[in-house]
């Protein structure tokens, strides 16, 4: 056997490895991301790839006696290089640092709704599809990627709407002076805690929020378990409230335009 063909089967060998290890790791995972979804898997999986393609280079370059050569000027001078190399890539190992951070405090998860602020500046604002060790991929609700670096998502305010078991949202409507404002919190209250998909009970309020020129406006709290449900919630609520007040003489008011012809 020629010393190639020894180096060519060695070579092999090691890629063959290192392809397994890489194959198995993704079947692990593909597994695991069955029963939860988390950004932890989706980081340290990307991580492990990184780490991989870094051996299989170095394992194939260790066979050529240039690069071994480029190796001891390496290690030789390895305190300037490490210097020069950290000040480079301090961006990068920033990014990496700050992917750990998130994984182990998990400040969102994947399929998460999201909105990244820094300031009063919007960064992003979608749902969570992927965290590599770089950066984390946020689809817009647009139907576009978002793509922002780890660092970014680390040292900005993260309003997540799905950290919490439930959600509430804020339900005002505005009736006139001269309409049975007890009818009308009553008739609200009935149609928040009737529907489907919220989670009022009988003790919630719906209370006078404030007056304005054209009459009081009522709020409560419609609580549902998921954002995508209280959306929904909300949007029924409203339409039923409209056909139960005209059903019981309950006035929404609005501003007319009264146009005259002065000819």
């Amino acid at each position: 056997m020629t010393p190639l063909i020894k180096v060519a089967l060695q070579i092999g060998g090691g890629i063959l490895v290192i392809f397994i290890i890489g194959l198995i790791s993704h079947i692990v995972f593909n597994k695991l991301y069955k029963r939860n979804n988390g950004i932890h898997l989706k980081f340290f999986r990307s991580l492990i790839d990184v780490v991989l393609i870094t051996i299989s280079i170095y394992y194939i370059l260790s066979f050529f006696d240039f690069t071994k050569d480029v190796s001891t000027v390496i290690l030789q001078s390895s305190t300037l290089i490490i210097a020069i190399a950290t000040f480079a890539a301090q961006q990068a190992l920033s990014n990496v640092i700050s992917g750990f951070s998130i994984s182990i405090t998990k400040p969102y998860n994947v399929g998460d709704k999201i909105k990244v602020l820094n300031g009063s500046n919007i960064i992003a604002e979608g749902i969570i599809m992927d965290v590599t060790i770089r950066h984390t991929v946020i689809r817009t609700f647009d139907g576009q990627s978002a793509i922002v670096p780890n660092n970014v998502m680390d040292n900005s305010v993260i309003v997540n709407t799905n950290y919490t078991a439930n959600v509430g949202n804020f339900l005002e409507v505005e009736i006139a002076y001269d309409s049975d404002v007890d009818k009308a919190c009553s008739i609200i209250k009935k149609l928040c805690i009737k529907h489907d998909l919220t989670l009022n009970e009988a003790k919630m309020k719906v209370l006078i929020n404030r007056y304005t020129p054209n009459g009081v406006v009522l709020k409560t709290t419609v609580w549902t378990e998921t954002l995508d449900d209280n959306f929904q919630a909300c949007s029924d609520i409203r339409k039923q409230i409209i056909e139960e007040f005209a059903k019981n003489n309950i006035k929404i008011p609005y501003n007319t335009i009264t146009i005259s012809n002065m000819n």
